[in-house]
């Protein structure tokens, strides 16, 4: 089996979903029985997560406005969600996406208000 690189595996994780990285946290903690957030958090040095947040951003829903379905189609195509989970977002806005580049998040943004709702970045 070849070894897989670190910066493989930091590309493979820029294109997951919150929730399917939360999945890994956790597939992670069962099976080394460590919490690799705890490791992740010790091992970075102090001015990286003041730089790192410069340049990501937040996508925030704030209003899903009169055309909540395409809004919630739109949710579920960019995060995975489920309609469940889509719909509560749509219903109560709240994080769309998080620590994004500024360009995807202007593209999310603009997918968003495509389809009728209210977004900002954060």
């Amino acid at each position: 089996m070849a070894k897989i690189e670190n910066k493989d595996i930091i590309e493979a994780l820029k294109e997951k979903t919150i929730l399917e990285v939360k999945e890994l946290v956790d597939m992670m903690k069962e099976e080394f029985g460590v919490d690799p957030s705890a490791v992740a958090v010790a091992a970075a040095p102090a001015g990286a997560t003041e730089d790192a947040g410069s340049s990501t951003k937040t996508v925030v829903l704030k209003d899903a406005g009169a055309a909540k379905i395409a809004v919630i189609k739109v949710i579920r195509e960019i995060t995975g969600l489920g309609l469940v989970e889509a719909k509560g977002l749509a219903d109560n806005g709240g994080n769309i996406k998080e620590n994004v580049s500024a360009d995807e998040a202007n593209e999310i943004k603009a997918k968003l208000e495509e389809a009728g709702a209210t977004v900002e970045l954060a």
